[in-house]
């Protein structure tokens, strides 16, 4: 499998504090890495280095192309997508027109014209992208009406109707109860098998380890192991570093 997304000695440094370390990590085509840790182990910062909303060192490779001196908005125009982990939607607009705005790849004064004069228009991708998330019955209600849990969904969606070359998930099960993720795991699945590539960061063990190809296990900023999800249960490293319930989840699941 080819490369999508590779990550080379990237290190995150604020004044004095290193909050990654020559993290090294790839997702390829068709493939769903998952990222996990304990609180604070910089998760989230290595999507924001990958994603170019912080300053790093070594190196962000994007289809073979070094992006890492690229801005953020050129990173999303090469096919880097991701969510973030408050679900932040336009509330006076619908699900579908949510979509279609994060979707749009037409200049930022036709999108605010479009969402002005409530006429954003809907493409195929963003159609495609109801359908595999499951969210067409909810494609005309308004943001603001929705559930925690459906408004994460929709934030997975507008990551995906960009239809970019690789998808950065930050706790898209955050606030959702079992059946929800479960549900979740098994549409980023589905969308995967067809070929997304995709990183996945979340704290919910059940759907990381079950859902996932390959994990990687970040603590203090640093991997402390990778490999695929059986391995990762039996890694007494990876239990030591996931203390209390976390630990139990790890080693159960």
């Amino acid at each position: 499998m080819t490369d999508v997304l590779r990550v080379e000695q990237l290190t995150v440094s604020y004044g004095g504090v290193r909050a990654l370390v020559d993290v090294n990590l790839a997702v390829a085509e068709g493939q769903l890495v998952g990222l996990i840790g304990p609180n604070g182990a910089g998760k989230t910062t290595l999507i924001d280095a990958v994603g170019g909303f912080v300053a790093c060192s070594g190196r962000v490779v994007l289809g073979g192309e070094d992006v890492t001196r690229l801005a953020p908005h050129t990173r999303a125009r090469r096919g880097l997508a991701r969510t973030w982990q408050g679900a932040e939607l336009f509330d006076d607009l619908s699900v579908r027109e949510n979509l279609a705005v994060a979707g749009g790849r037409s200049g930022w004064r036709t999108t605010l014209r479009e969402v002005l004069s409530g006429g954003v228009s809907s493409g195929d991708a963003v159609e495609c992208t109801l359908a595999e998330l499951g969210l067409e019955r909810l494609a005309d209600r308004g943001a603001d009406e929705l559930t925690q849990g459906q408004r994460k969904l929709v934030g997975v969606g507008r990551a995906l109707a960009g239809e970019p070359r690789v998808v950065c998930l930050d706790e898209p099960a955050a606030g959702l109860d079992t059946l929800e993720s479960r549900e979740l795991g098994a549409r980023l699945r589905t969308l995967v098998d067809r070929g997304v590539a995709m990183l996945l960061v979340d704290h919910d063990m059940g759907l990381v380890l079950s859902v996932c190809d390959q994990v990687v296990v970040l603590d203090f900023g640093r991997v402390i192991a990778a490999g695929a999800p059986d391995e990762i249960r039996r890694n007494h490293t990876v239990i030591e570093a996931y203390l209390g319930r976390a630990a139990e989840q790890v080693s159960a699941v």
